[in-house]
């Protein structure tokens, strides 16, 4: 059962150090996953009791105001409604409200009809990255359709959206798979004590497991660290006696994430029952110290730097599972199946990987109109020169 919402309140945050920068405290506005900035220090508590009034009053008033103009709206009330009316039910909402965040650091002051072009490029080149900026928006085009449906605004807004980023093609070959999964089965904790020597405790087999399991199933980063040993855990299910990875939990509506059930091969089944009985894995495929894991991008990113490899992530992974079934010739509508892809977007992404991708075409270029290859005789033409 969720918790219930205590609503919106102030909340002192603390004094932080960001690389060689210092963050000092601040009062902020915590209103369920949202966190607004209130613009006052830790000594003005005053004014942060006056920034709630007055946020309480506009989110009051908006409820009850009906469709207003753009230029009457503040982009965090729209961003406030959305974090509580939306994104709350997400997958993942403490990513939803981290997002959220940042798009409130830059547009927060600032009313809805400032959207525009040249705002939302002012936007990236704040972010400094493409793609993240692009996410980000693509939220904040998620919250003003939302508001606009609610009928809250009476015109249409916009949100310029920058290119997609190219898609990323890292994939790996077997020998580099094992040599990132050994960097990750052997990292051991460094002893700070002794200039940094290794110790005898493993830091990274959990990665390691995390590895095996995407490589062997092509599912998710997120869906690997949630997927529990246990049916009634909520989250996505492992059946060992049955062998399906269930990626998506029970009552979780179907996303374009595609996180359908699949078969698990018998080399990781074996696996995994090996670890559940020694204990390595009690309730979670991924665990450390007894506990599941939510995201394992430190250790892998330290395993990839031990074993060599440059550009790879976790997700890809996914990309390696996909790879590889094309180049042992699977059937498109079997391994979309299995990895929980369109057959459109397994043929369009990795259908190239395949040994037979174009095959008929590049031999039929090479012949002539009648079936022969140039550069070739034919058996009557062989027949007139004997002649």
């Amino acid at each position: 059962m969720p918790r219930p919402s205590k609503g919106a309140r102030l909340w002192l945050r603390p004094e932080s150090r960001e690389e060689n920068r210092v963050r000092p405290a601040a009062w902020l506005i915590k209103d369920g996953q949202l966190s607004i900035r209130t613009g006052c220090g830790a000594l003005d508590r005053e004014g942060a009791e006056r920034a709630l009034q007055d946020y309480l009053a506009r989110k009051h008033r908006i409820a009850r105001d009906g469709a207003r103009h753009p230029s009457q709206i503040a982009i965090a009330d729209v961003l406030s409604i959305y974090a509580t009316g939306k994104a709350s039910k997400h997958a993942r909402p403490h990513e939803t409200a981290a997002r959220l965040e940042r798009l409130l650091e830059f547009f927060g002051d600032k009313p809805l009809s400032f959207i525009n072009g040249t705002a939302c490029d002012a936007y990236v080149e704040y972010r400094g990255s493409q793609s993240a900026a692009r996410r980000e928006l693509e939220d904040l085009r998620a919250a003003i359709t939302h508001h606009r449906e609610q009928g809250y605004c009476s015109e249409i807004v916009g949100v310029a959206l920058p290119e997609k980023s190219l898609p990323r093609e890292r994939w790996l070959t077997r020998s580099e798979a094992a040599r990132l999964l050994w960097a990750a089965w052997r990292a051991r904790q460094i002893d700070a004590n002794k200039a940094g020597a290794p110790t005898k405790r493993p830091v990274g087999q959990h990665v390691a497991r995390f590895i095996l399991v995407g490589l062997y199933t092509g599912t998710r980063a997120g869906a690997v660290c949630g997927a529990s040993l246990d049916r009634l855990s909520g989250r996505g299910y492992i059946d060992l006696e049955g062998g399906v990875f269930y990626r998506r939990a029970e009552g979780v509506r179907e996303t374009k994430k595609r996180q359908t059930p699949a078969p698990l091969p018998d080399r990781l089944l074996a696996h995994l029952r090996r670890w559940h009985r020694l204990g390595l894995c009690k309730t979670a495929v991924v665990e450390w110290g007894g506990k599941p894991v939510e995201r394992v991008n430190k250790g892998f990113r330290k395993a990839a730097a031990t074993a060599g490899l440059e550009n790879v992530m976790p997700h890809t992974l996914r990309h390696t599972a996909a790879t590889w079934l094309m180049k042992n010739r699977c059937d498109l509508w079997e391994a979309a199946g299995f990895l929980g892809m369109t057959v459109e977007t397994l043929e369009r992404v990795y259908g190239h990987h395949h040994p037979d991708y174009q095959r008929g075409a590049a031999n039929k270029i090479a012949q002539k109109p009648g079936g022969h290859r140039l550069g070739t005789v034919s058996a009557e033409q062989k027949r007139n020169k004997m002649q």
